[in-house]
């Protein structure tokens, strides 16, 4: 089991605690309430309506205590499945949301979608440093799209295998800036959960659970 779902029933476990804690003071208090309406003045009675609030706010508590336990079973489960999904997508071709993929083996790889046509777009590549390795003009068509990069620098020289991050600066015909979603392509090789969410490992790159887009078998 997943560090976060031993968390969550080290939770559920203390919770069951302050459940017995909380039904040891409700008897308490119900005895001494006993006691108090046996030996109460007659000449001036225990205000019912005090007692009777004591009493609800007891009950609130006790269903408070219960809704948590609920919920903190519930957080187990979902954390289990959560890990035996992620971990499904080990050897699998993921797309994701993002622009930071690897270059291995002089192959790096992205996707972009672009609503338009544009005709006026600049392709940056950055390594890890945030240098600039390679850029280029170029024409992009409506959709999504798969950009490939062979490792080959501006300059002509072979960049290193290592992580690079891509952007893509577009303008419409009237010099107005298109947005450009950018994906990334690659396998998952390990999946990390020390973290709040599980974290994927795709062609050296690390990225968020939550940011994959679609899944295929490696061809």
């Amino acid at each position: 089991m997943d560090i976060n779902a031993l968390a969550a029933l080290n939770s559920a476990a203390q919770t069951d605690t302050s459940r017995a804690a909380i039904a040891d003071n409700f008897d308490a208090f119900l005895s001494l309430l006993t006691t108090q309406l046996k030996n109460q003045n007659p000449l001036d009675p225990l205000d019912t309506n005090e007692f009777t609030a004591q009493l609800v706010q007891f009950s609130g508590v006790e269903q408070s205590i219960k809704t948590n336990e609920n919920l903190e079973k519930l957080l187990a489960l979902s954390g289990a499945n959560t890990l035996t999904t992620a971990v499904g997508f080990i050897g699998k071709v993921v797309t994701a949301s993002g622009d930071t993929t690897s270059l291995v083996n002089g192959q790096a790889q992205w996707s972009y979608t672009v609503d338009q046509d544009v005709s006026d777009a600049t392709i940056t590549i950055k390594d890890k440093f945030g240098q600039a390795v390679f850029s280029q003009q170029a024409n992009l068509i409506s959709g999504t799209q798969t950009l490939q990069w062979d490792g080959r620098t501006t300059n002509g020289t072979t960049a290193p295998a290592g992580s690079y991050t891509i952007s893509i600066d577009a303008k419409d015909s009237n010099g107005n800036k298109v947005n450009v979603g950018t994906t990334i392509i690659g396998f998952v090789e390990s999946v990390d959960m020390t973290g709040g969410e599980p974290e994927l490992t795709v062609s050296g790159s690390k990225i968020k659970f939550s940011a994959v887009k679609t899944v295929s078998n490696a061809p």
